[in-house]
C-alpha cells in the first residue's frame, strides 16, 4: 500500500509527517525529490515519479524536518493533492502516493475536504510523557528537551482553534475547525453573548517562594531555563502574575524577617537576605526578561519581626504591639516601604501588596508557622492610620493595596468592615481571597455578594494548592483530579467576578517542599534534582488553558447554556478582539454540545470525558 504524507510549510519551518513510517530524521534531497532516510533504519529509498513520493517499509508515524532548500521546493505544483488550506500563514498539502490504494485515499481526502470539521495541527514540541500508573501522566523536561507551544496565531475568520488537555494523556493538543452557518442544531447550546460584559481580567500566575527558588536553582542552567520558559515565555503558558512573600513563610528553610534586631525602631539594620538577593530576585529578573507580556508582582507578609509582636515570636497567636496609629503599627508600615525600596534597587517594582497573609491565623493559639494577627477592625484602622498614608507619601504611591488575603468564608463581612469606612476605602483597590475553605462557602454568596456590594473593588485569588490536608498524599505525580480542581475553581471564581487567580509554589521537590514545618503540598511543577529533571503535572496544563488564552485585559462575557449541563464553562473577549471559551468536563462521559455565536455561527463540538478545552475564534 502506498504512503500518505502531510507536508506543512510554516514560515521558516517545514515538517513532514509520514504516516506509517518511523523516521528519526531525513531531508528532501535537493536534486532528486527523494526522501533520504537515516541510516539507523533499514529503508529502501524510492525516487519520486511525477510527484509520487514514498518509502518502502512498515514503520510507525514520526516527524521529520526539511532543510531550507527543501522547504523552498515544497509546493503544490505537480503534486497529486486533494486539499490546500491557508490558515494564518499555514499551508497544508495532503498528498497520496499512487498505488493500488490511491483511489481509496483520494476518496478519503475528498470526504475530508468536504466533511472536515477539526484538523490536527502540529504545535511546538510534544510532551515527553511518563506514566506513574494508570492515567497519572506527567511531561518530563530536562536541560535538553521540554515540550513547548508555538506562538498563538488565530485562524482566518470562519474558523476556530481548539486546544485540548485530557485525562487520557493529551496536553494542549491543537486543532482547527470550521464555524458552521447553515446547520440545524439540537441539544446543548452554549450561547456566546458579547453584549453581556462583566469583569476585566488581570491575569494568572504563581508564587516564587524560597522553596520554589531552591528547587529551580537545584537544576542545571539548561533545566532552569526550560522550567522558567515553560511558565513565562511565549513558547510556554505565559504567566503574568508572580506573588512574592515578604521575607520567610512556611515554604522556607528557616524563619526570618528583614530586621531581626530587637529595638531597631528606625529600621537601620533592615536588609534583604540571601534568599532574596541570591534566589528570588534572580528568578524574578529572568522571568521578566523571558516574558513577552508585562509581569505584575505582588507581595504579602507572613510575620513582623518577633520583637514588634505581642507574643515575641514569629509563630503562634500574636499581633503587633500597641494599637493602630501607634509606634509599632507605623514601624510596620515603614517596613513595607523599605521592602519596596530594596526591590526597586534591583529593577523590580510591584503592582500590589496585600495587607497581611491570612490575618486570622495570627489570632489562633499555637499556630505552627509565621503569622500576624488582625481582626477586620484592626486591618481597617491600620490601613487608614498607617499603611495607606505610608504608601501614598512614598515613591510607591502607585502600588495597589489588597485587603483580606484570607479565606472567602470571611466575605462579605470583612469587606463591609473595611470598605464601609470611606477614609479607609480610599486607600484600597482590591480584595484578595484564598481557596482552602471554598468547599464550605458558595461562591455566589461570598464573592458574588461582595462584588455587588463593592463593585469598584476587584476580587483577586491570591493562593491555592492541593495536597494541603494532613491526611492527603502531598505530591501525587500525574494526578488529573488535582488539575481539574484548579480549573473548576478558576471557572467558578471567574463566573463570580474574580479578576485573577494565583497558584501557590511554582515548583516543589518530590516531597512537596522544602518546608521548615513540614507543611508539604503539591505543585504544578515537581523537581527531581537528582536527575536534573522536572515534571509538568496536569495542574500545569489546566493553568495553561487560562494563563495562555486569557491574557491581561480580557473581558468576561456572557455564555449561557440552553439546557442544564454538567459542563463547567466560561467565556472571554480577548484584547485582540477574539473570543475564547473554556469548557471543563469533570464527568466520565463524552458530552456533545454546540457553541453558538449569533453573529458568526456554530461550533459543533464534543467535550471528551475528563477534559478541558479552549475554543478561540476571531470576531472581526
Amino acid at each position: 500500500m502506498g504512503n500518505k504524507f502531510l507536508v506543512t510549510n510554516v514560515k521558516s519551518k517545514a515538517t513532514c509527517i509520514i504516516c506509517q513510517q518511523n523516521v528519526a530524521s531525513s531531508k528532501l534531497a535537493p536534486k532528486d525529490d527523494a526522501f533520504k532516510m537515516s541510516r539507523k533504519f533499514p529503508f529502501k529509498q524510492r525516487n519520486s515519479d511525477k510527484g509520487s513520493w514514498g518509502v518502502e517499509g512498515n514503520f510507525e508515524r514520526s516527524t521529520v524536518t526539511l532543510d531550507k532548500a527543501s522547504k523552498e521546493r515544497v509546493s503544490t505544483e505537480g503534486v497529486p493533492h486533494c486539499q490546500r488550506d491557508t490558515v494564518s500563514g499555514l499551508e497544508t498539502l495532503h498528498a497520496v502516493s499512487f498505488s493500488r490504494m490511491s483511489r481509496f485515499w483520494l476518496f478519503v481526502c475528498f470526504l475530508h475536504f468536504h466533511l472536515w470539521r477539526v484538523l490536527p495541527v502540529t504545535a511546538g514540541k510534544p510532551c515527553d510523557a511518563q506514566s506513574f500508573g494508570g492515567t497519572s501522566v506527567v511531561c518530563v523536561c530536562n536541560a535538553t528537551y521540554c515540550d513547548t507551544m508555538d506562538p498563538l496565531e488565530l485562524p482566518e475568520k470562519g474558523h476556530y482553534l481548539l486546544y485540548e488537555t485530557n485525562k487520557a494523556g493529551k496536553r494542549l493538543e491543537r486543532k482547527t475547525g470550521k464555524i458552521l452557518t447553515n446547520t440545524k442544531q439540537q441539544g446543548l447550546q452554549l450561547i456566546f453573548d458579547v453584549k453581556k460584559k462583566y469583569q476585566r481580567i488581570k491575569g494568572f500566575g504563581g508564587a516564587v517562594t524560597d522553596a520554589a527558588a531552591i528547587n529551580i536553582l537545584s537544576l542545571s542552567a539548561g533545566s532552569q531555563a526550560n522550567l522558567l520558559r515553560s511558565y513565562f515565555s511565549e513558547e510556554g503558558i505565559e504567566y503574568n502574575i508572580i506573588r512574592v512573600p515578604m521575607a520567610s513563610c512556611d515554604f522556607s528553610t528557616r524563619a526570618y524577617t528583614y530586621d531581626d534586631h530587637p529595638g531597631d525602631l528606625d529600621l537601620k539594620r533592615f536588609s534583604l537576605t540571601k534568599e532574596d538577593t541570591n534566589m528570588k530576585i534572580p528568578i524574578m529578573q529572568t522571568a521578566k526578561a523571558m516574558s513577552k507580556r508585562p509581569l505584575s508582582f505582588f507581595a504579602s507578609p507572613w510575620t513582623a519581626p518577633s520583637w514588634m509582636k505581642t507574643s515575641d515570636s514569629m509563630i503562634g497567636k500574636g499581633t503587633l504591639k500597641g494599637k493602630p496609629g501607634g509606634q509599632y503599627y507605623k514601624l510596620w508600615a515603614r517596613y513595607f516601604i523599605r521592602f519596596l525600596d530594596e526591590y526597586a534597587k534591583h529593577n523590580l517594582t510591584f503592582w500590589a501588596v496585600t495587607t497581611q497573609n491570612e490575618p486570622t491565623t495570627g489570632l489562633m493559639a499555637n499556630y505552627s508557622f509565621q503569622c500576624l494577627g488582625f481582626t477586620a477592625e484592626m486591618q481597617r484602622d491600620f490601613i487608614v492610620l498607617d499603611l495607606g498614608p505610608a504608601l501614598q507619601n512614598s515613591a510607591h504611591k502607585g502600588v495597589q493595596l489588597m485587603i483580606l488575603d484570607d479565606q472567602r468564608i470571611l466575605l462579605p463581612y470583612w469587606a463591609k468592615v473595611v470598605l464601609n469606612d470611606v477614609h479607609t476605602a480610599q486607600y484600597v483597590h482590591g480584595i484578595a481571597v484564598h481557596w482552602y475553605l471554598n468547599m464550605l462557602t458558595p461562591a455566589d454568596k461570598t464573592l458574588g455578594t461582595t462584588h455587588y456590594l463593592f463593585p469598584e473593588y476587584y476580587l483577586f485569588s491570591t493562593e491555592a494548592c492541593t495536597g494541603f490536608m494532613p491526611w492527603e498524599h502531598k505530591v501525587q505525580l500525574g494526578s488529573w483530579e488535582r488539575g481539574a480542581m484548579y480549573s473548576h475553581d478558576i471557572i467558578q471564581n471567574m463566573n463570580n467576578f474574580v479578576t485573577g487567580w494565583t497558584d501557590w509554589n511554582i515548583a516543589l521537590n518530590l516531597q512537596g517542599g522544602p518546608n521548615w514545618v513540614r507543611n508539604f503540598a503539591d505543585s504544578p511543577v515537581i523537581v527531581n534534582s537528582s536527575q536534573d529533571t522536572f515534571y509538568k503535572q496536569p495542574m500545569f496544563y489546566h493553568m495553561a488553558h487560562f494563563s495562555k488564552f486569557v491574557p491581561e485585559g480580557s473581558l468576561r462575557v456572557g455564555l449561557d447554556p440552553s439546557v442544564a449541563t454538567e459542563l463547567e464553562t466560561v467565556a472571554f473577549l480577548r484584547p485582540d478582539g477574539s473570543a475564547v471559551v473554556n469548557v471543563l468536563n469533570w464527568t466520565p462521559k463524552d458530552i456533545d454540545f454546540v457553541i453558538w455565536d449569533p453573529k458568526h455561527g456554530f461550533i459543533k463540538a464534543l467535550s471528551p470525558a475528563s477534559s478541558i478545552q479552549s475554543y478561540l475564534w476571531k470576531l472581526n
